[in-house]
């Protein structure tokens, strides 16, 4: 075997000095664009902001393997100019139906102009930057182009190694870590090249000292790396401008990367754009949803675009929340999610808008690929990465109930193909079952409760199941799921409304955000039965040190009660709805150059520091544009025109059309490049904002909601359809009840196989009852409550778990009180 060297090394100045660097940080998560190829073979996402390239992902949109990319210019004696920081940077498409970028970036004092377009290879795993250099010809021949590269292989910048090499005759640098390997090359070449450590011995640093590259080291080891190199413009033309193209190829050996880069650098450029532009215009933008729009049409066919990007190429269906770090800028290794993740929240937002915008077969691939996640108790984890992996396991009810409410729209929709959603639906209504009321985290992720978000999405995935169920014969099942959905929409108000409330003067009944579970008394949860004070205290998390963070849950509001609106729980002129948008307009709207925009609700912590600090564990949440959206399909509902709300919808979209998380609703600090009611540091796009816009505009077009769930809306709202069944209530181990009235019927839910037996009388007599099966949701019992003269008793019962054996323990009692007319 050969001890041939597969690769001619280029030593040069030997390892550089300084290692490892300076600790290493993401970038700003404000994106001016998300940019990929449309094809599947190119598994390459970009982005960009400040004129530059920020992370690149591959080979999944969860991987980032580059921090950033930029160009630095020089004349050699009196300045070096680096794109983000010293240029004017100009954006825009370079088509208004595909996602690649083109930046103008000019010198202030307007001696030359850099105008850079942006893509990936069409076909393979490479970015590709076409550069023309515009300017006085005499200037133009003493300006040197520097590339420089920030390397974070396997989503890390620590532990990173540079080498400079020779292939073929090109001089190229390479980086690899854990694996994973990048190259970059030119069609140009490189006349000089190195490798540095961040803050030390880097190329950035080497040119601002004296507008010179006086290192050549031809190795970075084991550090936090940059890779320089100085473009040979002597091959680029002779006249006012130069051109190249620039590729950098990632792969997951040395010599994949190497291979695909040069592949695409001895492919004309203009070949690849043609091809690339091509295959976004075969996507086709649904421009009828346009008719709405008040933009003509510009945040709609980004967001339809924002969308499909957002899809990984080798997991298909998985669509990731953004492919972004919220406040990048001050976050490390150690944030390895950001929010290049899945939740099934975001992820069905995404999904049911592809069904407005008319494309069902991407929404059934994100359908199939939750059936190919769901866990085996039929839940699923907070979130997790693209190839299934759990990342966070808080239990969210919605994210259950969103996916159930999904496979509903696209059977409704003859959308399914051959997929069988029934052991699906069945499993995670059992879920739903067997949690509900109750969820460890509400759609902020933040608090345990009753949450009516939360709720409106449980009620409603419930009724879903029920109607596919009955749909295939399961009758008996799809009447129980009924029932329990209407169980809990015929307690909404005891759980989640207070009748004291402290935050508009003028108002007392209103929705809460969350009121926090019942407390434990000798090992027994008292279960809340009847109209709430919101007394309770819930904690909010994130408040800034020194500032109050225990509340009142009366004292706490946000708009997610708009959600019984959204999904046909509640009409919209209910007035108990109404009086609640009266509490949130006054402690959570606020107005902004585009228009109205609300907080999440009032002392929220996730957001910019006092002093526009980026998010490290505290701060002040600012307003999320998505709450406007979801207030314009509030209107929507009430009859109202929405056109003044779609316009300052559009209004809160960058100028590459990207939708942000939050904007600051504060003074300008420029300092900190926030600007009042611009981007605020968070995660832009937020994919979720980009999905409410496609369904407000369907929603607008069709003079109704989009998410509304008709036999929902029927069973709630109406006098048509089913009727909810209102003389029950339920008793599990998980939710112990106290009292029931006169003439109901008492369900009694568990996990497991059981016996019960029963008496109205202290055991003088008593019957006994096997259990029932529910499927996934367990078993059950009715026991009928005798109509009485109104005085009142009790129920005592106990069990025995048929499979085991094994006895309760104790007996327990449920007191059986009056009718009353006012409850």
């Amino acid at each position: 075997m050969s001890d041939q060297p597969l690769y001619r090394w280029l030593p040069q100045q030997g390892e550089a000095f300084g290692a490892p660097g300076l600790p290493p940080r993401w970038t700003s998560s404000v994106k001016d664009a998300v940019g990929t190829a449309y094809s599947a073979s190119s598994r390459m996402w970009f982005t960009c902001s400040h004129g530059v390239v920020n992370e690149v992902y591959h080979p999944t949109i969860d991987k980032p393997q580059i921090r950033d990319f930029e160009f630095m210019v020089t004349d050699g004696e009196t300045f070096a100019h680096e794109e983000k920081r010293d240029l004017i940077s100009k954006f825009e498409y370079i088509d208004p139906e595909a996602l690649g970028v083109r930046y103008i970036n000019y010198d202030p004092d307007g001696r030359y102009t850099l105008i850079k377009e942006i893509i990936c290879d069409p076909h393979h795993s490479v970015l590709l930057i076409n550069v023309r250099l515009h300017g006085h010809s005499d200037l133009i021949s003493r300006l040197k182009i520097y590339a420089l590269l920030a390397p974070h292989l396997d989503g890390g910048g620590a532990g990173n190694y540079g080498r400079a090499l020779d292939v073929a005759g090109y001089k190229m640098l390479l980086a690899y870590r854990n694996g994973w390997s990048l190259a970059m090359g030119a069609t140009c070449g490189f006349s000089r090249v190195s490798c540095g450590f961040v803050g030390t011995s880097d190329g950035w640093r080497d040119l601002k000292d004296n507008f010179q590259m006086d290192w050549e080291f031809g190795s970075a080891s084991d550090g936090n790396i940059a890779l320089f190199g100085e473009l040979d413009m002597s091959k680029t033309g002779q006249d006012g401008t130069r051109g190249f193209t620039l590729a950098i190829g990632v792969g997951n050996t040395t010599h994949t990367s190497l291979q695909k880069t040069l592949n695409s650098l001895v492919m004309p450029y203009e070949q690849n754009q043609k091809r690339f532009i091509d295959q976004w215009k075969r996507v086709a933008n649904p421009e009828w949803l346009g008719e709405k729009s008040q933009d003509g049409g510009r945040l709609m066919r980004a967001s339809h675009n924002v969308l499909l990007a957002h899809e990984d190429k080798t997991y298909s269906g998985a669509f990731v929340a953004s492919a972004s770090i919220p406040w990048g800028q001050a976050k490390g290794d150690d944030d390895l999610g950001g929010y290049h993740l899945v939740w099934t929240r975001d992820m069905v937002q995404t999904a049911s808008a592809m069904i407005a915008c008319g494309r069902a077969e991407t929404a059934r691939r994100a359908l199939v690929y939750l059936a190919c996640t769901q866990e085996p108790d039929g839940g699923f984890a907070q979130n997790f990465w693209v190839d299934g992996r759990p990342y966070w396991y808080g239990m969210q009810l919605d994210e259950v109930a969103f996916p159930v409410i999904l496979s509903w729209r696209l059977w409704k929709a003859n959308g399914l193909g051959e997929l069988n959603v029934v052991p699906f639906v069945e499993r995670a209504a059992g879920f739903l079952i067997r949690h509900a009321p109750i969820t460890q985290q509400e759609r902020w992720e933040e608090n345990s409760g009753y949450s009516p978000s939360t709720l409106a999405a449980v009620i409603s995935g419930l009724i879903c199941a029920s109607e596919i169920l009955r749909a295939h014969d399961s009758i008996e099942l799809a009447a129980f799921i009924e029932e329990y959905a209407d169980w809990i929409e015929g307690h909404l108000e005891d759980w989640t409304v207070t009748n004291d409330g402290i935050v508009h003067p003028d108002v007392k009944r209103h929705y809460m955000r969350i009121r926090p579970p019942e407390e434990f008394v000798a090992g027994q949860a008292l279960a809340y039965d009847g109209p709430a004070s919101g007394t309770e205290h819930i904690h909010i998390n994130n408040r800034p040190p020194g500032t109050p963070d225990n509340f009142e849950a009366r004292a706490i509001v946000d708009g997610g009660f708009l959600e019984l609106v959204r999904y046909g729980v509640r009409r919209a002129d209910d007035p108990l709805i109404a009086g609640t948008v009266k509490v949130i307009d006054l402690a959570l709207k606020r107005d902004l150059p585009q228009g109205p925009g609300w907080l999440r609700y009032n002392w929220d912590g996730y957001g910019n520091g006092e002093h526009g600090e980026p998010f490290t564990g505290y701060g002040q949440g600012r307003v999320w544009p998505l709450l406007t959206g979801e207030r314009a399909h509030y209107e929507l509902a009430l009859g109202n025109d929405i056109t003044s709300l779609i316009r300052t919808y559009e209004n809160f979209a960058t100028p590459g059309q990207m939708m942000p998380e939050q904007v600051w609703d504060d003074a300008d600090i420029p300092g900190r490049g926030l600007h009042f009611g611009g981007p605020a540091g968070a995660a832009t796009p937020l994919v979720w904002a980009h999905a409410e816009y496609l369904k407000l505009l369907r929603s607008a077009r069709d003079g109704q909601v989009f998410d509304r769930v008709d036999p929902v809306y029927g069973r709630y709202c109406t006098n048509k359809g089913l009727r909810p069944r209102r003389n029950l209530e339920i008793f599990t181990f998980q939710r112990p009840i106290q009292r029931i009235r006169v003439g109901e019927t008492l369900r009694i839910i568990d996990p497991n196989r059981f016996e019960i037996k029963w008496s109205f009388n202290d055991w003088k007599n008593f019957d006994t009852k096997a259990s029932a099966s529910a499927c996934s949701a367990g078993f059950w019992v009715d026991i009928q409550v005798p109509n009485s003269d109104g005085t009142s008793g009790k129920i005592s019962w106990t069990l025995t778990w048929t499979d085991t054996g094994k006895w309760l323990g104790y007996n327990v009692d449920v007191q059986i009180v009056p009718y009353n007319l006012s409850d």
